[in-house]
């Protein structure tokens, strides 16, 4: 197998989205599951903005009241506070509507993207998991979606919120004052550079932090897993230096990732108060005379320059405005960290939708048959006989595997397999023999196309595997492995996971083929006990008894076994192999085994060394031949 843990930046593949807009802009398709609730939630941003800063503007009106006495104008006074009042009152339920609306609408948009990131896993190649830790796979659906999920439903809104309000008080401002706009524009431009300077810096550090957070997270994950291991040659100090390096390398990506994205909000405040001092002693030297002033009135600039001149209730209402607008530039600010994460996430997330799926070029499938006046027709019903379907032929499956000259290496480099050749007639038991990595169950990982080979053929009941969809062939293969893994349930559920139609009764007889039965009943709840972590609260050997027990209701053509009574003791083992029997009767079944008791009753045994099959033959012709086959049977060599 290929080595674990690599590093997820060389091995990503697929297409990546390298520019924050793009990523952006592809993030934002998914908002087609909820377009009604968009739709509505703009609504709400324009309104909440249109209230919250009309209601600014009335406080132009309401100075000039003052000017001219508040006794003067009583009605109208009251009337200006009434009508702020309502405005601010709109701003509070539309921005109470637009949160919940967002809310609903981010939800959507996370359980579309986390299914199609799941679908994308199951469909990928065994070889994507075989260098990752389920650690760093699972980084993908907390650290990243987490992140996403928290652009989407704050970030998002915050940003429109302060787009659309900054859209409105330029527009409001250029009915007060054209060179308060004009400072405005000044400041918008240098926020745009400072942003974009700062951007360029963390981007690369945040992207590297996601990256690093998935590695911390699959070394906890491995070692959490292995902590018995650990305890058992107390590693306990060789773990927690392997987190330390991990960890610190986690804390400096973050720190220069956030060290650029926390200078934003002090940057945008300082930028923000020196242009309101701008603002303010611009307006003082532009404030229009108020009447009286005639030597004012009369001077020739001023006349001459009155579209310029403002107001005294105008610039008050501009400085409010320059404060909206510093106000809006800091909430963006404040986003910046969450914005360039999410975007560092989403990368992540696309760069893994956009792998390539297994590819499965296959055109024959599996179909039940039946045998009317001496041909086989295609049914739905449930028969116990399958066949082949190419084109319009039926070819009855009947467990015939054959590899001829076939090489195989995993990462292209160093082989596994040389010139393989092999048969099996159906109904045989072939066994395969040798040590550790001789590539036993390579040949098995083969005949399920977990991985192609890289010469030769390979064929069942006469048919190129690669001919055959994968779904076909696989159904058609019950397997046994020795790493046994069980899903949170009951054992009833676990043992159906072979075949999901199969009824209770089935399902029992399968367990008691296995010699699973009498340990079930005798559980606290027998069929029904749930099992957890695993099965972490039965013993090994039950595990694999249960195992056992879902490939026999499984009722396949073709059976493998890898090291699949590993686990069981001697005794256990000589009870179930009546069962065993019963099960792999008519049946082609791969073995693979360091015990040689298991296979002594093989059709034939092939021994392999460094991916060649030195010997074969059966027990017998084995030991005449007084080979590597030979030594191991009378103790002279020993299985590593």
């Amino acid at each position: 197998m290929p080595p674990r843990g690599s590093s997820f930046n060389s091995k990503m593949g697929g297409k990546r989205a390298e520019k924050p807009l793009k990523t952006l802009l592809r993030l934002f398709r998914y908002f087609k599951n909820c377009t009604g609730i968009l739709i509505v939630s703009i609504i709400s941003i324009l309104a909440y903005s249109a209230a919250s800063n009309y209601a600014v503007l009335m406080t132009k009106q309401l100075v000039k009241v003052l000017e001219a006495g508040i006794g003067a104008d009583m009605a109208k006074y009251a009337a200006l506070l009434i009508g702020m009042s309502i405005l601010y009152a709109i701003a509070v339920v539309t921005n109470f509507l637009l949160n919940r609306l967002m809310l609903s609408c981010s939800a959507r948009v996370m359980c579309a993207l986390r299914k199609e990131m799941f679908e994308k896993m199951q469909s990928l190649p065994i070889s994507f998991f075989d260098g990752r830790t389920h650690g760093e796979l699972m980084s993908y659906y907390t650290n990243d979606t987490e992140a996403v999920n928290e652009l989407l439903h704050h970030s998002i809104t915050q940003m429109l919120i302060s787009i659309s309000s900054l859209v409105f008080v330029f527009g409001l401002m250029a009915s007060l004052s054209i060179p308060v706009v004009f400072i405005m524009i000044c400041m918008g431009v240098t926020v745009f550079y400072v942003m974009r300077g700062v951007t360029k810096k963390s981007r690369k550090n945040f992207k590297k932090q996601q990256y690093e957070l998935a590695a911390v997270n699959g070394y906890i994950e491995e070692m959490i897993e292995g902590q018995k291991v650990v305890k058992v040659f107390t590693h306990e100090d060789k773990a927690k230096a392997g987190f330390k390096v991990h960890n610190d390398e986690l804390c400096k990506v973050a720190t220069d990732a956030n060290t650029y994205a926390s200078i934003v909000g002090p940057l945008m405040n300082n930028i923000s108060h020196i242009f309101y001092a701008i603002t303010c002693t611009v307006g003082v030297l532009l404030a229009a005379p108020v009447p009286g002033e005639e030597f004012l009135l009369e001077n020739t600039w001023f006349a001459s320059h009155q579209a310029f001149l403002v107001e005294g209730s105008a610039l008050i209402a501009s400085l409010q405005f320059v404060r909206q607008v510093s106000n809006r530039i800091s909430q963006i600010s404040q986003q910046f960290n969450s914005i360039l994460l999410a975007l560092a996430g989403a990368e992540r997330i696309f760069a893994l939708i956009d792998m390539p799926a297994e590819v499965d070029e296959g055109t024959v499938t599996l179909v039940r048959v039946e045998e009317k006046d001496g041909t086989l027709k295609e049914t739905d019903r449930r028969t116990g006989h399958w066949a082949w379907k190419r084109d319009n032929e039926l070819i009855p499956l009947r467990g015939e595997v054959k590899f001829a000259d076939v090489d195989f290496s995993y990462d292209g480099k160093k082989q596994v397999l040389t010139d393989v050749t092999l048969y099996a007639h159906p109904g045989q038991k072939i066994a395969f023999v040798g040590s550790t990595g001789a590539g036993k169950t390579t040949i098995t990982n083969l005949i399920n196309r977990f991985y192609d080979i890289a010469d030769g053929t390979i064929t069942y009941d006469g048919i190129p595997v690669r001919e055959i969809k994968k779904n076909a062939l696989r159904s058609s293969l019950g397997m046994v492995l020795q790493d046994t893994h069980l899903f949170s349930g009951t054992v009833m559920e676990n043992i159906r996971y072979g075949r999901l139609d199969a009824t209770d009764e089935e399902c029992i007889e399968a367990a008691k083929i296995a010699n699973a039965d009498f340990f079930i009943t005798h559980l606290p709840e027998g069929y029904q006990t749930q099992l957890v972590a695993d099965g972490a609260n039965l013993s090994q050997g039950q595990r694999q008894l249960i195992a056992i027990a879902r490939a026999a209701v499984s009722d396949p053509p073709v059976l493998i076994l890898d090291e699949a009574t590993s686990s069981i003791d001697t005794r256990t083992e000589k009870h179930i192999e009546k069962g065993m029997d019963a099960l792999m009767k008519g049946r082609t079944v791969f073995v693979i085994a360091h015990r040689l008791s298991t296979v002594r009753n093989s059709d034939c045994i092939m021994v392999l060394e460094h991916g060649r099959i030195i010997e074969r033959g059966d027990h017998n012709a084995l030991l005449a031949q007084r080979g590597k086959y030979y030594e191991l049977c009378t103790g002279t060599s020993e299985l590593s």
